[in-house]
């Protein structure tokens, strides 16, 4: 039902006999709370009234973006100055954060790929033995030549041999794409050994994991800007011109996949735990300005939710539990195979539902619906290669102008005090 520009999905708002809510935030940071480096207006207002008077957030929230060129310390200490409350690295998701789960390649040799601290960063993952583009390139000067200015003058330096690369990880987008682009190209073609020719083809190539889909993102301009999904349709087109093969994935992590939204809700779990709540998170709202991100991920989010509370149903009327933290297939997880329980990637207790919220202040628009850049269509795709288009996952549950709203509607649909 739509109403005054709102979509309700919920008719009636939740009441609880329980002294504490059931619900969870899910904060995007670009469009929602800021614009580059400069702040929302309601971003701040809104979160004055998320914490009391000991500076205690009433709910649990997680600040979930697809930036990925800093480390999360570096993001909560940026996000307490703008908001003027106080933010832990343990609220913030960054698109790379759940690479933490994925120990199998953490003693792997892998390449990485972005800007800002990227060895720092890939080290505090867990990756025990890391090259950067920097030291590809130094090793091999032969190799990047697009930049006239930059090709070796006079003597050639000598080649330093690295050890065979064993998987690529793309934090984000890189400073000089065709550096990056042609040495990643190089690494994918020699099976890791970008010094040797191309003898054979190497089909499947090593593992290739990429962080942050982003066609496009909200920064100062009037106008998106490209994001790493941009530098990966690149990246995909080159490899196939040159191979005639696809460029294949063994992870796509960031929104909108289903394993960023899984281990968002994992650090949910962990705040509503730190708070002392004794109920189980039942509702998570995910907010965000972006259609095909950030609305589709929590839609993907939610029709996941009620594939596992289904399983699970029909597990027990089997007579069973079925397989301990079995993960349904749903389609666009962003992970090649079926993750099972345990440790982190274990589910737990799962909320029953992730409705998403979309604001006016970031890449969509509603007062141009015509215009493409806001408005996904059949006919326009912004998302991944490898998510099937469902144009009623960009269709989200509430529709507000700008975050204080959405937080005001959340607080009324669920029939706790703000203020």
């Amino acid at each position: 039902m739509q109403q005054n520009g709102v979509y309700l999905h919920l008719s009636v708002p939740h009441r609880y006999k329980h002294d504490q809510p059931s619900f969870g935030l899910l904060f995007d940071i670009d469009g929602v709370l800021m614009r580059g480096r400069t702040p929302i207006p309601a971003a701040k207002q809104c979160f004055q009234n998320l914490v009391d008077s000991r500076g205690q957030y009433k709910v649990p929230v997680v600040f979930v973006t697809n930036a990925g060129n800093c480390m999360r310390q570096t993001k909560a200490e940026q996000l307490s100055h703008l908001l003027e409350v106080e933010v832990s690295p343990d609220q913030v998701m960054l698109s790379h954060s759940p690479l933490r789960i994925f120990s199998q390649f953490h003693n792997l040799c892998v390449l990485v790929s972005g800007q800002g601290p990227v060895l720092e960063v890939a080290h505090n993952l867990g990756f025990q033995n890391v090259v950067t583009i920097d030291m590809l390139r130094d090793s091999y000067p032969l190799l990047d030549v697009v930049d006239h200015n930059r090709r070796p003058k006079d003597m050639v330096p000598p080649t330093k041999e690295l050890p065979p690369i064993e998987a690529v990880i793309l934090f984000g987008e890189p400073i000089r794409w065709e550096t990056n682009l042609q040495l990643i190209v190089d690494v994918l073609l020699t099976n890791g050994k970008p010094g040797n020719p191309v003898t054979s083809p190497h089909y499947p190539h090593i593992p290739v994991l990429a962080c942050n889909m982003d066609l496009m993102w909200m920064a100062e301009a009037k106008n998106p800007r490209f994001g790493h999904g941009m530098f990966l349709v690149c990246l995909e087109s080159i490899y196939e011109k040159i191979t005639g093969c696809e460029l294949k994935y063994e992870a796509l992590i960031g929104k909108p996949s289903v394993v960023t939204y899984n281990y968002a809700e994992l650090l949910v779990r962990q705040q509503a735990e730190s708070l002392g709540w004794t109920e189980p998170v039942q509702r998570l709202y995910a907010i965000g300005d972006n259609p095909m991100a950030d609305i589709y991920g929590a839609n993907l989010y939610n029709q996941y939710l009620q594939a596992s509370r289904q399983a699970q149903v029909q597990a027990q009327v089997k007579g069973g539990v079925g397989p301990a933290g079995a993960v349904p297939a749903v389609e666009g997880m962003g992970c090649r195979r079926r993750r099972r329980g345990g440790g982190e990637c274990g589910l737990g207790r799962l909320p029953e539902a992730c409705l998403s919220i979309l604001v006016c202040t970031g890449v969509y628009n509603r007062e141009v619906p015509a215009d493409p850049l806001h408005t996904v269509t059949e006919r326009i795709f912004h998302g991944h290669r490898d998510f099937r288009f469902d144009p009623s996952l960009t269709q989200p549950s509430y529709v507000v102008q700008d975050v204080r709203e959405a937080v005001e509607l959340i607080f009324q649909q669920e029939g706790w005090p703000l203020g």
